[in-house]
């Protein structure tokens, strides 16, 4: 998924992945598949305060590893925005390793404008049963102790299991490094029932030997950890959903401007060897 992650969470519910046995993590999160996916962004949607006259782009999300060695996931957002006044170039680069079994994750983002590095966060973060222990090393050293949440893998197989089992909703809490990398965010997860792609259906063509199966509509809404009931979310995503983890047709929805993205290139890796003792 997307965001670093696509995914948030709050640490609650029967479905979180890696609370039970560490059998059942495993066996769960055997069904990803490691994978690069590309997508061809465009603007689907602008408000006259965003001071964007056009935007286009390409995201590259590359997801590999196996339950036992930890998950690598590289993810590339490059963006070229057009305020009516000049071009910009934004690139994001992130690139995080989840241990599951450890409950360990590690992250480290840059951010560019045109070539130039505009902030740099990276870091590690531990979950304990008392909370998220945050140890920053950029841009500056300091430490962080936050509420119980989830990571980004883990998010993603509660998003699978609550498909599975026809539950339609759920909040949660992740911590996926984004941002500064000292807050989690809350997210509100909508899941519609599974469907087949209609013939016509041009996003699916990429998704290779996945092109006829069933997915589901997933929305998730992401909220500032200090939300209240009526909070505006400050950002939106949906997406159609795999059971392998593959994601395609995306709506990512920032307020003041809205981006899709279509599914260009789909490329499945070998699963790594099995290295569980």
């Amino acid at each position: 998924m997307l965001r670093t992650s696509f995914g948030a969470v709050l640490l609650a519910g029967t479905f979180l992945a890696f609370q039970g046995p560490a059998s059942a993590g495993v066996e769960a999160a055997r069904a990803l598949i490691p994978h690069r996916a590309v997508y061809e962004l465009k603007l689907k949607d602008v408000s006259d305060r965003s001071g964007i006259e056009g935007m286009f782009g390409r995201m590259v999300y590359e997801f590999t590893g196996s339950p036992c060695a930890g998950f690598t996931t590289s993810f590339r957002f490059v963006t070229k925005i057009d305020t009516g006044e000049e071009m910009r170039v934004t690139d994001q680069q992130t690139t995080t390793f989840e241990n599951p079994g450890a409950r360990q994750f590690r992250f480290d983002t840059k951010s560019f404008t045109d070539e130039k590095l505009d902030k740099q966060v990276a870091g590690e973060a531990n979950n304990a049963e008392n909370g998220i222990k945050v140890d920053l090393a950029k841009p500056d050293h300091r430490q962080v102790d936050l509420t119980p949440a989830q990571f980004p893998t883990e998010h993603m197989l509660q998003v699978i299991d609550n498909a599975r089992a026809g539950k339609r909703f759920f909040e949660a809490r992740i911590f996926d490094g984004s941002e500064n990398g000292d807050q989690s965010l809350l997210a509100s997860t909508v899941i519609g029932a599974p469907q087949t792609p209609r013939q016509d259906d041009p996003d699916a063509k990429s998704a290779g030997d996945f092109a006829g199966k069933q997915y589901w509509p997933v929305t998730i809404a992401y909220y500032n950890e200090e939300a209240k009931a009526d909070a505006v979310p400050v950002y939106r995503m949906s997406f159609k959903l795999y059971d392998n983890g593959i994601t395609r047709d995306l709506t990512m929805d920032y307020g003041d401007f809205v981006l899709s993205g279509t599914l260009a290139k789909l490329e499945v890796f070998d699963k790594a060897p099995e290295t569980c003792r």
